[in-house]
């Protein structure tokens, strides 16, 4: 059997998490959780569409549940890579629409 990994944003997990015995876990989430599930889905294909080599799957997860407002924000999430400040202004224009 094969097992996909997937990233998943909060958004992704909270519409996933619908048991009632998942209720603790469910208010957990909704504690962080800053957009749901359609606006993330919106940021996740905007983000995607940027064609950037760095910008993995791991880092759109992130930016959807951050929500980053600043350069600083966006350095926290790429810790692996730098972005040259166009870059980081693209991500950060999409970003300031779903806030």
């Amino acid at each position: 059997m094969k097992i996909d990994l997937k990233p998943l944003s909060l958004a992704e997990v909270d519409e996933i998490v619908i048991s009632e015995e998942n209720s603790d876990l469910k208010g957990f989430i909704k504690k962080f959780l800053k957009i749901d599930k359609k606006k993330a889905e919106e940021l996740r294909k905007e983000l995607e569409g940027l064609d950037m080599l760095k910008l993995k799957e791991e880092h759109i997860v992130k930016i959807i549940d951050f929500l980053p407002e600043d350069v600083e924000d966006i350095n926290k999430i790429f810790t692996d890579v730098s972005l040259n400040e166009d870059e980081t202004k693209k991500i950060i224009e999409i970003v300031a629409r779903y806030r």
